[in-house]
């Protein structure tokens, strides 16, 4: 927890943004697995929630009255059989008062506080839920169902949480520098252990064990596959086999909620074929492109399709795409081999405040998403870069063969791509390189003490010297 003065400042400047009305964050809860006593654990505070109160205990609610400058933290304290099974903890009371919040209250005290409001036309503003019991808790208070609380929580909640948590403080990049120090160990970990005859899941656990093992958990599940072409390839009991290329995207979330996110792609063999480092050095050159170009006043949206352009541009060479190359990104050709985004912000959560909508978070009203096109409709983040935005520069390329199968058979953007040549890729797999970059003054940066090796020499010597 950051100190008591952070998290006061923080919930001044919200004020200042929202101006008037009561705003409700809702704290998570436990979420019971097979019975309700039974929590999955770990728990996960709401992101939001711990910006501006900064308390990890479940069913909290933060309540701030604008317009009376009334700061009340909402739960019920523990009782004699928690605390036998738990251990004692301190007081709603004393809770608040560590992050500078002078009242409490016991949770039925929220329906009065709402009630309230309600009776006088007050503007009560809350966030889009993401959990159903905070959404049953929702209709209890307002009496809005749950289909209809997207479209009405407050649009001028969500501007103002998304304008402060894009652009991250000292105290924040401090954190987030702690998270890439054990990303750094996570994949050094799997280029270790990766040779043939071990199994996804057995690397991906010890991956995901050190994450545990330095005091943080996982910013996300694990993804270690051979099968890299499946975006998200959760590992299985397949075993490693020579030839194959092995993907692993993975990341850090410190105590204090602040992640990493970074992937690499590593030859099960310990060295790259020559076809492995073809396709390895065309997504080397557009993830360095992508640092080259990324700095406060660029669009992301024009990092992103100046990545495609450069991609396509590599492709061409290798016989794999054809035409004009600016007319070929317009089509979405690029697709084929880009799927997804260039990147998406990064902080408290590995996809940043994705719950508000990434429509609210990576665009503005200058910057607007394509939803319609294959791949562009992916994109998380568009807008303007400034000093202070974490994103993430993971361009990749894939050969799927279902989207080859589809687009072959319908003639989908036939005049850019060469499809009895992608035919032969797929068996390949996937490749993708994946950094967390602070935009700076007036460039950028790795986040992270060491840079994961990600060269492809640097990755075979970096394999070939640690054996496990």
């Amino acid at each position: 927890m950051f100190s008591k003065e952070t998290y006061i400042s923080r919930r001044q400047e919200l004020k200042k943004l929202v101006k008037s009305g009561v705003i409700i964050l809702f704290g998570n809860n436990n979420s019971p697995c097979n019975f309700p006593n039974n929590g999955y654990y770990p728990f996960r505070q709401d992101s939001t929630f711990l910006y501006y109160f900064g308390l990890q205990r479940d069913g909290l609610v933060g309540v701030i009255d604008i317009d009376n400058d009334i700061e009340t933290l909402i739960g019920d304290d523990i009782d004699l059989v928690d605390i036998v099974w738990y251990g004692s903890v301190d007081s709603v009371h004393d809770l608040a008062a560590q992050v500078g919040v002078h009242n409490s209250a016991p949770m039925k005290t929220l329906k009065t506080i709402c009630n309230d409001a309600m009776s006088k036309k007050r503007k009560i503003h809350f966030l889009p839920p993401y959990r159903y019991d905070i959404k049953l808790q929702i209709f209890d208070l307002l009496g809005i169902h749950p289909n209809q609380q997207k479209e009405e929580a407050s649009m001028d909640l969500i501007k103002a949480v998304v304008k402060m948590r894009s652009t991250k403080t000292q105290e924040e990049i401090e954190e987030l520098e702690r998270a890439a120090v054990i990303g750094y160990k996570m994949h050094t970990t799997a280029m270790k252990l990766v040779r043939p005859g071990v199994t996804e899941k057995y690397v991906a656990g010890q991956v995901s064990g050190i994450a545990h093992s330095y005091g943080a958990m996982v910013s996300f599940p694990t993804i270690f596959s051979q099968h890299g072409e499946i975006q998200h390839g959760y590992p299985s009991m397949n075993v490693l086999e020579e030839g194959r290329l092995a993907l692993c995207d993975a990341g850090a979330e410190t105590m204090n909620n602040y992640c990493s996110d970074n992937t690499r792609t590593m030859p099960v063999s310990g060295k790259f074929s020559q076809r492995q480092l073809e396709i390895y050095s065309i997504v080397e050159e557009c993830h360095d492109h992508a640092l080259d170009v990324a700095k406060p006043g660029v669009k992301w949206a024009d990092v992103h399709f100046s990545v495609c352009r450069l991609l396509f541009d590599r492709m061409k060479e290798l016989g794999l795409a054809k035409g004009d190359t600016e007319e070929a990104v317009k089509a979405g050709a690029h697709a084929m081999f880009l799927p997804h985004g260039l990147g998406h912000m990064m902080g408290m959560d590995v996809h940043d405040m994705e719950n508000l909508d990434q429509i609210n978070v990576g665009f503005d009203e200058e910057v607007r998403p394509n939803l319609e096109q294959f791949g562009t409709n992916c994109l998380r983040m568009g807008r303007r870069l400034q000093e202070g935005f974490v994103v993430t520069d993971e361009p990749g390329v894939y050969f799927i063969p279902a989207l080859i199968d589809d687009w072959k058979a319908s003639g989908h953007c036939a005049e850019f791509l060469n499809f009895d040549k992608i035919e032969t890729y797929k068996d390949f797999g996937g490749i993708r390189i994946e950094d967390d970059v602070l935009i700076t003054k007036d460039s950028c940066r790795f986040l992270g003490k060491d840079r994961i090796p990600y060269h492809p020499k640097d990755v075979e010597e970096f394999m070939a010297a640690n054996k496990e």
